[in-house]
């Protein structure tokens, strides 16, 4: 008899792998069974392939979380890259990699690395080269949330490889084999088809992290899945997903030479269908696709204008130009700073204290606005004023935070778009407001960002980006994320057009919002900023265990490592900018 891994699902003798059966499953439960161990990998699928080859072997670590190859299908050319979460699907296999540590390590829990999406990317401008179709196998629970993968510019090249994708003359179809999780997965899934097995997973942060936000505690992670509507026939219901693969005679673990022939099947009829488009139809239909991605509300200008007016959060100093010390100050020696602080100095280190590093100041949107652009010069695009963001999942509380969001910062979303005046030259100008629910980016955003992008290349000018923000938006579920390569393919657009792209990077930039926006045109930093890269300080220190490095995710650090070699104080943004554009 074959032994397998079994979930506590699957120990129920009352349980059969009948659709009837799985249908009755729990979210989470679909969740659990989306990365089942044994379901096949990327490298099981090669076996449907004619003429397979290897592509940019490699030792390094990480090299095995993507893995590329040249193939066959129908005759055509293909390109073939696949997130390999594991060794294998085989049980033996997978038990005795369990009991080796080193194997473990290098495995990375099937997360990806830095290393990995440069792989990706060669392998892309190889597609392109030789006319190659691109077909993407998705399969992680994330992206490498480490110090080590920061250091290496983990969010940039996340972003090298959703660029390559919108960019690239060749078809591309991404296949959903098993989990596809976060900022790992949407790396490689802004593609022209989303192909999804019929039992994976599409979403934008695991049940797990969803419930510790939501309910601070991860004993609710079910009622968390069943919120964030994960499964694959949800994101086909929301428009993420193009076509279920069906997994004939049960899932796939359980029945994987059928599900190979099923996915072969598919992949068969599309190849075929893409290998008649080339070069600017291959353009054309990408555009088409994507501008039909989202969802959104419209609001009249009478509900508009009961909140919307500008809003600065630079304070006011009193005391005589003071302003009241940070409660927790404490210099490195351990000393209690209690003394108010000169609001002059604060404005020189943009509002960052040089005792402990507290920042007193998160400007707003408008705050930027004034400080890029001609005093009197900007005027939001009506295009996108009236756009509203949508409860698509009805997350709960959603509709109140927006409401809430909206009379604090005096903002319709988090995003403002419009045209305004540099030193007199006309710009398209897209400013985020951290103070509308962190910034967080979401379907308007995207929305918002890809109508602005029409605006400048209509008008012939520069695009100038502020990026803010902690992430993508888990209230409207992966859709959010999926409006990341959307906006990247607008940026594309732009530069295709011989328009300049220039983005300001402030505090905080993280998740979504580094992999998207921020990642695309002449990036100049904002002087002193913090809290920019992939993964979060207190995520990274949760999931190492260990504190990470003095200065981490700062400027200054990123500008060590090599990320950072344009730092602006805001007092200069204008003459910068200009000199870009």
């Amino acid at each position: 008899m074959n032994r397998h891994f079994q979930f506590p699902f699957e120990k129920n003798k009352s349980f059969s792998y009948s659709p009837e059966s799985i249908e009755k499953l729990s979210e989470y439960e679909k969740y659990e069974l989306s990365f089942h161990p044994e379901r096949p990998k990327y490298l099981d699928y090669l076996s449907i392939f004619e003429s397979v080859s290897p592509c940019f072997e490699s030792d390094d670590f990480g090299a095995c979380l993507i893995q590329t190859h040249r193939g066959e299908l129908d005759g055509i050319p293909v390109m073939l890259l696949g997130q390999q979460s594991g060794p294998s699907s085989n049980y033996e296999d997978i038990r005795n990699l369990m009991m080796n540590p080193d194997q473990l390590q290098k495995w990375n829990h099937g997360m990806p690395v830095p290393s990995s999406y440069e792989r990706a990317v060669k392998a892309i401008h190889v597609a392109e080269e030789e006319k190659r179709i691109i077909l993407i196998f998705i399969d992680t629970p994330g992206a490498d949330p480490t110090e080590q993968s920061e250091s290496n510019g983990i969010a940039w090249r996340i972003g090298d490889t959703i660029h390559a994708l919108a960019d690239v003359k060749v078809p591309t179809i991404s296949i959903i084999i098993n989990r596809a999780c976060s900022g790992g997965a949407i790396a490689l899934t802004g593609t022209d088809l989303t192909l999804a097995l019929e039992n994976s997973t599409y979403l934008v942060i695991s049940p797990e992290a969803c419930s510790s936000i939501l309910f601070h505690t991860r004993s609710r992670a079910n009622e968390a899945a069943e919120i964030s509507q994960i499964t694959s026939r949800e994101g086909l219901a929301h428009g993420i997903v193009d076509e279920l693969i069906p997994e004939p005679n049960g899932p796939a673990h359980i029945n994987p030479e059928e599900s190979k022939k099923s996915v072969q099947s598919i992949l068969k009829k599309y190849v075929n269908q893409f290998s008649k488009f080339s070069g600017k139809s291959v353009i054309a239909n990408r555009i088409e696709r994507w501008n039909k991605i989202g969802y959104w509300d419209r609001i009249d200008s009478e509900e508009l204008y009961e909140f919307h007016h500008p809003k600065s959060r630079i304070p006011n100093p009193k005391l005589n130009g003071y302003i009241p010390r940070h409660k927790k100050c404490y210099t490195k020696n351990g000393n209690h700073q209690y003394d108010p602080v000169l609001f002059s100095s604060l404005t020189q280190s943009n509002f960052v204290c040089d005792v402990c590093g507290h920042r007193y100041v998160r400007p707003s949107a408008w705050d930027y606005i004034n400080w890029m652009v001609d005093t009197d010069s900007f005027f939001e695009h009506e295009e996108t004023k009236f756009i509203v963001d949508k409860d698509i999942l009805a997350f709960p509380g959603y509709i109140e935070k927006l409401e809430i969001a909206r009379m604090k910062t005096g903002l319709a979303t988090a995003m403002i778009t419009g045209n305004g005046t540099i030193l007199g030259k006309n710009v398209v100008l897209c400013t985020t407001d951290f103070g509308f629910l962190g910034g967080s980016f979401c379907m308007s955003t995207g929305e918002k960002v890809w109508r602005a992008a029409q605006i400048a290349i209509d008008k012939k000018i520069p695009m100038i980006f502020q990026a803010c923000g902690g992430g993508a938006r888990m209230h409207e579920g992966c859709s959010s994320m999926v409006s990341i390569p959307k906006a990247q393919l607008a940026m594309s657009r732009v530069e295709q057009a011989g328009l300049p792209v220039v983005t300001l990077i402030t505090d905080p930039t993280l998740g979504g919002v580094a992999i998207g926006i921020a990642s695309r045109g002449q990036r100049i930093f904002e002087y002193n900023a913090g809290h920019i890269g992939f993964s979060g300080k207190r995520v990274i220190e949760q999931y190492t265990g260990e504190k990470t490095s003095q200065g981490f995710q700062t400027v200054d650090w990123l500008h060590e490592k090599g990320h950072a070699d344009e730092i602006v104080h805001p007092k200069n943004l204008k003459e910068k900018i200009f000199s870009l554009i």
